[in-house]
């Protein structure tokens, strides 16, 4: 006999809770019978007319109780015994585990808890023959025993037995009551795009919290503990938490003191033991912070991170720098493969520094409990003035107001390693290049990160050299074979006209980022960071005009000291004077094209409504969301379909790292924008789309809307 009592309640109390389950356990099985009544009726069902030999087919034992009085789950509670099933099967025969449907959770005088059913339960096991069967007739046997109890408890027993025929096919037999049962059982726990599961141990409490936009969407939540024998539950409480999270605490005794987890149900509906409920099955090894991962799992979601970092070269968002690497190669056509392989190299490293050094940074917030995801440097303003600064400074090099060089300490010095200083210039286009590229979320790449940030420090830096080997493959390809550039024009006076013009495309990546700024501090930082900029301009013809191998040594003297008060002082009054005191942009009330701004209460509201909500994850500087924005959601054959099947549309804005928003993005597994999430309304499970968007699918998925659901 299994019995368990509430942490925290007196000796006394279970100690006369036991006496009391010993004393009705003395009674014999015929003791089912209470004041005329039988409590139980008990029989075996099948889900086919005939068994096929080697084709496995379920069997139940149904119970069913007289009102008031219930049997108990796989874990009783603080008190009670689980049914059991022993069958007498011949041999060759294969059963199962049991399937227990989702339980009542129910309260009894005396803080007693219990998990059991009430009225009927149907309990499954799946039975499979073997290939050859002798007999044209098979009999399963079973015993079966339980506990009912009401204000007392009396337990029971059957034999049971079940002849099914032996034939070469079969149909499905008593439909109804299995497709019910199984729809009551509980299901797999979710993608970590849906629910996320962590675990905290806390002295003689462990804590689950469950990140899920869906669980948060139901009134009623709870945790049915299944702990080891070694292991007293005490009654889980509940509350919910910022951004859609659910935490349980469960109180436990046990001289384990590695135990961090338990198995159990996450149990959600309308209403606390009411009709249409669910549950995810949760497992003691959910998706943990600080969980070891698989030699298996680590390499393919490496790989997903290399494939996600070489389609980064496609993306929206690189395209406006791709020039930059073009342009080199174009360069370096015609010398020796020595040149340019080292070229390519010095190239690949800038590549690899950045995201290297994106990692360390990553780590270190991590590690002081900070939120972590991707392009989060595009969030803060500042680094967006810092970029503007620097495309603009690569554009007026091209452009030939001045000559980037390095001294000739430095040559000698930190980057002595390189004979030249267009190496030193490759090292820097490989990291400018991959700095404007971070904004975007690529294929594959969502899902590598959104694994990479749930794990240790050392997984990070792992993915994060996988994601920069991807991105990096092209051109070390193209170093290492530079037959290749046999089809690129050798170098001549047309490349000063090249030159020029892959400058006018560095000043549209400036207006893009300086729309960046608009999107996060309005027209007036664009205003005091455009004032900076001419002055870093002026700066910049100042070093081409005065700064010259030709020009003495006080004049360089002069021409340096005026450039630094320029660029200093027009940063200190420009940007940290006026700019700074620029205020943030708030969300608009209402967004062009019938998009509402986000916020947590409209899509609370709208989903406890049954409502289908359409949700665009957006922000201003990711340019793969401007891109899926212009040709796929405002596409007028996805418009129509978004009004026809009366979908709500909502635009979460991301640009300055709205916190709120950041939670629903880890809810499901996305380190960053761009990310798409349609509900279907009527508490239905969220369907989240990949990074690219077409037509086809926003009108695939959307078709799966039901009617009934759609209407408002």
């Amino acid at each position: 006999m299994t019995v368990r009592a509430n942490v925290g309640g007196t000796f006394a109390s279970r100690l006369f809770l036991v006496a009391a389950l010993l004393v009705t356990m003395l009674c014999p099985a015929r003791g089912q019978k209470y004041e005329g009544r039988e409590l139980v009726q008990a029989k075996l069902l099948a889900d086919v007319t005939a068994v096929v030999p080697g084709k496995p087919f379920t069997v139940g034992l149904l119970l069913h109780m007289v009102p008031n009085w219930h049997t108990y789950w796989k874990f009783p509670g603080d008190a009670g015994i689980p049914t059991e099933i022993k069958w007498k099967l011949p041999d060759g025969w294969k059963v199962g585990e049991i399937q227990w449907p989702i339980p009542l959770k129910l309260d009894e005088p005396g803080d007693i808890q219990i998990y059991g059913y009430h009225d009927e339960v149907l309990l499954l096991q799946e039975m499979t023959p073997p290939a050859s069967l002798k007999d044209s007739t098979v009999q399963l046997a079973a015993e079966a025993s339980w506990l009912v109890c009401e204000k007392i408890c009396i337990p029971g027993n059957a034999n049971l037995k079940l002849d099914l025929p032996v034939a070469a096919q079969s149909t499905a037999s008593n439909e109804e009551i299995f497709s019910r049962y199984r729809r009551s059982l509980p299901q797999d726990w979710p993608a970590a795009g849906i629910a996320r599961a962590t675990w905290q141990r806390q002295a003689t409490e462990l804590r689950l919290t469950v990140e899920s936009a869906a669980l948060a969407n139901y009134p009623a939540a709870d945790f049915f503990p299944v702990p080891e024998a070694n292991v007293v539950v005490g009654h889980p409480k509940v509350e919910r938490g910022a951004g859609g999270q659910t935490i349980f605490q469960v109180p436990i005794e046990t001289a384990d003191k590695n135990l961090a987890a338990l198995n159990g149900i996450v149990v959600f509906g309308q209403n606390a033991n009411g009709p249409g409920r669910n549950a995810w099955a949760l497992e003691s090894t959910p998706v943990i912070a600080s969980t070891a991962v698989l030699p298996g799992n680590l390499a393919r979601f490496l790989l997903f991170g290399f494939i996600g970092g070489f389609i980064l070269n496609l993306m929206p968002c690189v395209l406006p720098v791709i020039s930059l690497k073009i342009f080199g190669f174009i360069q370096h056509a015609g010398q020796d493969r020595r040149r340019i392989l080292r070229s390519g190299l010095a190239f690949v490293a800038g590549i690899f520094a950045w995201f290297i050094g994106l990692a360390l940074l990553l780590i270190a917030l991590k590690s002081a409990g900070r939120e972590i995801t991707w392009a989060f440097q595009f969030t803060n303003p500042y680094f967006v003035v810092l970029m503007s600064a620097v495309v603009l400074v690569f554009a007026l090099n091209l452009f030939g107001v001045f000559e980037i060089s390095l001294p000739q300490f430095a040559n000698r010095g930190v980057l002595g390693w390189t004979a030249q200083e267009g190496d030193a210039g490759s090292f820097f286009q490989g990291v400018f290049a991959t700095v404007l590229a971070t904004p975007c979320t690529a294929p594959f790449l969502g899902t590598a990160l959104g694994f990479a940030f749930t794990q240790s420090g050392w997984t990070i830096l792992l993915m994060f050299l996988a994601i920069a080997a991807g991105m990096a493959s092209p051109y070390l390809l193209l170093s290492a074979q530079p037959a290749w550039l046999r089809l690129v024009p050798k170098p001549g006076p047309w490349m000063l006209r090249v030159k020029q013009l892959m400058g006018f495309l560095l000043l549209a990546t400036l207006l893009f980022l300086l729309a960046v700024l608009g999107a996060e501090r309005g027209v007036e930082a664009i205003v005091w960071t455009s004032c900076f900029l001419l002055a870093l301009s002026v700066a910049c013809w100042m070093k081409g005009a005065f700064i010259v191998p030709t020009a003495s040594s006080g004049s360089r003297f002069v021409s340096i000291g005026l450039m630094l008060l320029l660029v200093l002082g027009s940063a200190w009054y420009f940007i940290g004077g006026k700019f700074a005191a620029a205020k943030t942009v708030s969300a608009e009330t209402q967004t062009q094209g019938g998009w509402q701004p986000f916020t947590p209460q409209l899509l609370e509201n709208e989903l406890k409504q049954g409502h289908a909500v359409f949700v665009d994850f957006t922000a201003a500087w990711c340019l793969t969301c401007k891109f899926n924005e212009a040709n796929v959601l405002e596409a007028g054959a996805v418009r129509e379909a978004f009004e026809r099947h009366g979908i709500t549309k909502i635009k979460a804005d991301w640009t300055n790292a709205d916190p709120a928003i950041t939670k629903i993005l880890k809810q499901f597994g996305r380190p960053g924008v761009p990310m798409y999430v349609l509900y279907p309304g009527n508490h239905a499970e969220p369907i989240l789309f990949p990074e690219l968007l077409t037509q086809n699918l926003i009108l695939e998925k959307l078709e799966t809307v039901s009617p009934n659901v759609a209407v408002k």
